[in-house]
C-alpha cells in the first residue's frame, strides 16, 4: 500500500468518524430533551431553558460532523481519482502529511482547513468537480438562537402535556428570518433521521 493509498483510506475512516460523531450529537440531544421535559413538569423552566439550549447546540453540532463528513468523503473521491490517474502532485503529497494527526483531532475547523488545502490543490490541478461550499458555520455550534429554544420548550411541553408558564417576548414569532434556514436544517434532520434508522 503506497503512502497515498494510506492517507487515502484514513480520509474514508475520517468520514465514517464524523458520521458516528453525529449520531453521538444525536443521542445527546434526545437525552437533553428528556431532562427538558422532567425540568418543566417540576416547573422548573429556568432549568428547562438550560437543557433546550444544550438540545439545540448538539443538533448543530450534529448537522456539522454530517456536512464536514460529506465534505471528506467528497475529496477522498477526488484524490482516488488523483491517484488512479497518477496525477498526485509534489504540493498535494506536502497537504497529505499534516493530514492524519488533524483528521485523528476531529476538530472540524482544523478539518476545514484542510480540506480547503486539498480542493486547492484540485483546482490547480483541474481534477474534476466544483469547490465544495465551505461549511464550517462555527457560529450555530456557538451560539443558540433564543426563538429555537422557546420553540423546543413549548414543543416539549406539548408533548409532556403541561402548559409552560412562561411569557415569550411580543413579536418573537420567528417565522420568517428561519424560513430558509430551517428548509436546510429539515434536510439535514431527515439526512440523521436516516442514519439513525439505519443503526
Amino acid at each position: 500500500m503506497s503512502n497515498m493509498e494510506k492517507h487515502l483510506f484514513n480520509l474514508k475512516f475520517a468520514a465514517k468518524e464524523l458520521n458516528r460523531n453525529a449520531k453521538k450529537c444525536d443521542k445527546e440531544e434526545k437525552a437533553e430533551k428528556a431532562k427538558i421535559k422532567k425540568a418543566i413538569q417540576k416547573g422548573n423552566t429556568e432549568i428547562a431553558r438550560i437543557h433546550a439550549e444544550n438540545a439545540i447546540r448538539q443538533k448543530n453540532q450534529a448537522i456539522n460532523f454530517l456536512r464536514m463528513s460529506a465534505r471528506v468523503d467528497a475529496v477522498a473521491a477526488r484524490v482516488q481519482t488523483a491517484v488512479t490517474m497518477g496525477k498526485v502532485t509534489k504540493s498535494m503529497a506536502g497537504v497529505v502529511k499534516s493530514m492524519d494527526a488533524t483528521l485523528r483531532s476531529m476538530n472540524l475547523e482544523k478539518i476545514s482547513s484542510l480540506m480547503d488545502k486539498f480542493e486547492h490543490q484540485f483546482e490547480t490541478l483541474d481534477v474534476q468537480t466544483q469547490q465544495m461550499e465551505d461549511t464550517m458555520s462555527s457560529t450555530t455550534t456557538l451560539t443558540t438562537p433564543q426563538n429555537q429554544v422557546d420553540m423546543l420548550l413549548q414543543e416539549m411541553a406539548d408533548e409532556a402535556g403541561l402548559d409552560l408558564n412562561m411569557e415569550l417576548p411580543q413579536g418573537q414569532t420567528g417565522s420568517v428570518g428561519t424560513s430558509v434556514a430551517s428548509t436546510e436544517q429539515d434536510e439535514l434532520s431527515q439526512r440523521l433521521a436516516r442514519l439513525r434508522d439505519q443503526v
